[in-house]
């Protein structure tokens, strides 16, 4: 029993920081790509106003990839503790079902990096549909969409704040 909370805190700890980690292979995507393929989509103004609405292009960068560190880590607790419920059903399925080494032993990982990897990939399609909703939503009515979404002073969290409402409630 102690021996899986250790691993599965290793792993929590080193999903974060494999994404930290240059990508290794073609096809392969270090944790920058998500950001800059928000950027692409949504555009730099919208990427900037999401992630820093006062910053400067490289603030909202940092913030971008700052929040898929923790998506990530987030990520790896959730399917440590998935894997694990998986696992207590019928080890043997399980290992047969996620491993791929000759003894099978490697299942738990398999099993844990594969959900992290389904888990990110949805937040980042919730977060770029959420983006492209809310910027076709400002297009129509700029004065309107700050005032329905900005909380703060100067109405300049709308853009985030519209993003972040209906990326929830995407997932759901």
């Amino acid at each position: 029993m102690s021996k899986l909370v250790i691993i599965a805190s290793l792993f929590a700890l080193a999903v974060p920081a494999a994404f930290a980690a240059p990508p290794a292979g073609p096809g392969a995507q270090g944790p920058s790509e998500p950001c800059k393929q928000q950027r692409r989509t949504i555009g730099m103004d919208a990427f900037r106003a999401l992630y820093a609405p006062s910053g400067t292009p490289k603030a909202a960068m940092d913030a971008c990839l700052s929040s898929q560190k923790s998506i990530a880590g987030i990520a790896a607790k959730n399917a440590a503790m998935e894997c694990k419920a998986e696992r207590a059903q019928d080890p043997a399925a399980f290992a047969g079902k996620y491993g791929t080494n000759p003894n099978k032993k490697n299942a738990f990982g398999k099993c844990v990096s594969a959900k992290v990897k389904e888990d990110v990939e949805d937040q980042q399609a919730d977060t770029m549909n959420a983006a492209k909703k809310c910027k076709a939503e400002r297009a129509q009515n700029a004065d309107a969409f700050a005032s329905t979404h900005g909380t703060n002073k100067n109405k300049r969290n709308a853009f985030g704040k519209c993003v972040s409402k209906l990326a929830k409630g995407q997932g759901d």
